[in-house]
């Protein structure tokens, strides 16, 4: 059985615009996710795509550990594939089938608050667990 996903906020430095309405209640979404779904732990970060963002994920990711999926919540899922590329890499891992990228920024029409982040996070912690027992 794969091991319990985990979750990872970035706020890209809390003062990017598309987090404007997620800020507010970013500790209530942290809270809940952990307290409340299947997950190994949920954190934050202030910024992944930076030196010390870099730096985290080294120390995060497991070494060949091809049970685990990270959801990562940060900027479009097609920069964090290309952000994070190397150090799921370096860890012997598939950042393609591994990273499950989320986007609660807030963009045109879209101002995705804290409880419709959880709802999409919730559902992406069913779907892993789901596979999984497969």
């Amino acid at each position: 059985m794969s091991e319990k996903p985990r979750f990872i906020q970035c706020v890209c430095t809390g003062e990017c615009p598309g987090f404007k309405a997620l800020m507010p209640n970013l500790w209530k979404l942290i809270n809940k996710v952990r307290n409340e779904l299947d997950v190994s732990y949920a954190v934050v970060h202030p910024q992944l795509c930076v030196g010390d963002g870099e730096n985290f994920l080294n120390d995060l990711l497991q070494d060949d550990n091809k049970g685990i999926k990270y959801i990562i919540s940060a900027c479009d899922p097609k920069m964090q594939i290309k952000l994070f590329r190397d150090a799921f890499e370096r860890k012997g891992l598939d950042i393609n089938s591994q990273l499950i990228s989320l986007d609660f920024r807030s963009t045109g029409d879209r101002n995705m608050g804290w409880e419709e982040a959880f709802e999409v996070i919730k559902g992406t912690v069913e779907r892993i667990a789901k596979e999984g027992s497969k």
